[in-house]
């Protein structure tokens, strides 16, 4: 029905479990690769980012989609630099999500690292207004108050909060 390099619109033919039939959108998407690290003191580094589709703000972890013949890993590392001037060390798996599989097929894959280096200024500074180094600690406390409103990203925040603090 529609497509452009970020995203597809398709029409299912749905079969109910009881022969019904029925039409249903799906959105189908690149994969998403997200990452940050947890420095010594125990403190992740996020993004306060104004989303323009629902007008909030919030902290978020780099991300973007993997581009094409990219590695997933590779990715996560890349956008994790462009859009916060830092390079982090080694990946480690965090966890996968789809944030909305009931209408799209989009996979979020999040990746965190136990060390980062600074390069400089980030390249895409224009994705957010601050990036911080903010107390892993204080991670329950932000998603409670609102302060992370994409549940992919709280997802990732409270399996790093637990991984390192529980």
């Amino acid at each position: 029905m529609y497509e452009n390099r970020w995203f597809r619109v398709n029409l299912a033919d749905v079969a109910l479990p009881d022969g019904r039939h029925l039409d249903h959108y799906v959105i189908r998407m690149r994969p998403v690769a997200v990452a940050t690290a947890v420095n010594e003191a125990n403190e992740v580094l996020l993004l306060w980012r104004h989303r323009f589709i629902t007008d909030s703000w919030g902290w978020e972890l780099a991300a973007g989609v993997v581009e094409d013949g990219e590695d997933i890993e590779a990715a996560a590392a890349r956008e994790m630099e462009e859009e916060t001037g830092w390079r982090p060390g080694p990946l480690h798996p965090l966890l996968s999500v789809e944030p909305s599989n009931g209408l799209t097929d989009a996979r979020h894959h999040l990746y965190w690292s136990e060390s980062a280096t600074y390069t400089g200024h980030p390249q895409d500074d224009f994705e957010s207004s601050r990036r911080e180094w903010i107390p892993l600690k204080l991670v329950p406390d932000l998603i409670a108050r609102g302060e992370v409103p994409a549940a992919n990203m709280a997802a990732g925040l409270l399996m790093l909060h637990h991984l390192r603090l529980g």
